[in-house]
């Protein structure tokens, strides 16, 4: 199965409440052409979404299901090779890969309720 690296908009990923404040999620999405891969960070109302795929090697930046911030839950980390990210905007602040970005993964909020954008 092909892994994609974008979804369609208006699809319902679950309640705001389902990440807490200052926490990351993964997210699997199956669709007819392969699987999608990503999370998202929640500050406060607002959300970030990313591909899960790091610029340096390719790789899931998670080696643990959701763990994908630095411990003070500032930055977005590869726990493979060390790369910081910010979470607003995913370019890459530290690492291997400085310079680089995280792919965005377009979602927000409606109605309480996290959508894909």
């Amino acid at each position: 199965m092909d892994r994609l690296s974008a979804t369609p908009s208006g699809i319902a990923l679950g309640p705001l409440a389902l990440i807490p404040d200052g926490k990351a999620r993964n997210f699997v999405l199956e669709m007819r052409a392969g699987r999608f891969h990503g999370f998202v960070v929640r500050r406060g109302e607002t959300v970030h979404g990313y591909v899960d795929r790091c610029p340096h090697m390719g790789l899931p930046l998670a080696q643990t299901l959701d763990q994908y911030l630095t411990d003070d839950s500032r930055l977005i980390a590869c726990s493979w090779h060390g790369a910081l990210f910010r979470i607003e905007d995913g370019r890459c602040v530290g690492g291997p890969c400085a310079g680089a970005a995280l792919q965005p993964w377009p979602v927000e909020v409606r109605d309480g309720t996290i959508v894909t954008g």
